[in-house]
């Protein structure tokens, strides 16, 4: 029983961040770092290596929800492929140097370095309005190649695709119109969690205390578990964003962002409140 409820959560979660990853343009890993971590520790796992297996295998799940998400996008005209490409070129390399960072750090940095991102990320989602841009953007390549490292350097770092961080900077500060913003976003994680997949399976082969059928921090039964779902969801949120407002949606993920962020920080233990 305890193994069908633990498989019943990664497809609930797997699916609510796949609709989530099409219609909002962001990986999910903010929702399937945690949800993954909670189910390893509350199982048993040192909570070091649950927090690599739960991003390296966010990741890993993230990369063919963006591949879908992504074709869905550019069937619709709103992948800017140029961009695109600039922006996943050094997302790569940036993964790399996240995720082999991550590999050496303690949990407890990092999973309060990632609450630290999920609530400004939240707040962001709460109190930010994207601009109206209708005109074609006209940024260098050395702009993109930045943001790109940077964004992947997240990605690598926190098991996040960087959606999140890269949607609001490509639509406010490199000027990108909204759906031309979330389809190049999507587009762009499928480059920076390949980085950081690559890293997390080479600095997990040798690790201890890994879940039955992993490949390095990659454990394939949550991969097949979200992916299943999050995949086909993905496209089913691509095609609500053409056609539905995304205000509801927004405010129930940054709330769910907030006690996520909270309980990655350790607030709540701190202020022995039992959620």
């Amino acid at each position: 029983m305890e193994f069908v409820v633990y498989i019943l959560i990664l497809l609930f979660t797997g699916a609510f961040v796949g609709f989530a990853s099409g219609l909002l343009g962001i990986g999910g890993g903010f929702i399937m770092v945690p949800i993954q971590f909670f189910l390893l520790t509350a199982l048993g796992s040192d909570p070091d290596t649950a927090l690599r297996v739960a991003f390296a295998t966010s990741l890993a799940v993230i990369l063919p929800t963006a591949l879908s998400g992504a074709l869905g996008h550019w069937r619709r005209g709103a992948v800017m492929v140029v961009p695109a490409i600039l922006l996943g070129l050094t997302g790569l390399v940036g993964g790399i140097f996240g995720a082999g960072i991550s590999s050496f750090t303690p949990a407890a940095i990092l999973s309060f370095i990632f609450g630290l991102l999920a609530l400004g990320s939240a707040l962001w989602m709460l109190m930010s309005r994207y601009p109206d841009i209708n005109e074609k953007p006209s940024n260098s390549k050395e702009s993109y190649l930045f943001w790109g490292f940077l964004g992947g350097f997240s990605s690598g770092l926190l098991g996040i695709g960087g959606g999140v961080v890269m949607v609001p900077l490509l639509n406010i500060l490199l000027k990108f119109p909204i759906h031309k913003a979330i389809g190049t976003s999507t587009a762009f994680i499928i480059f920076a969690s390949i980085g950081g997949i690559i890293t997390y399976i080479f600095t997990g082969m040798n690790a201890t205390g890994l879940p039955p059928y992993s490949v390095g921090y990659v454990s394939l039964i949550q991969f097949v578990a979200l992916a299943g779902t999050s995949i086909p969801m993905a496209r089913v949120g691509v095609r609500a964003a053409h056609k539905l407002p995304d205000k509801e949606l927004k405010y129930l993920f940054a709330a769910l962002l907030i006690y996520i962020a909270l309980k990655m920080m350790g607030v709540f233990q701190w202020l022995n409140l039992p959620l």
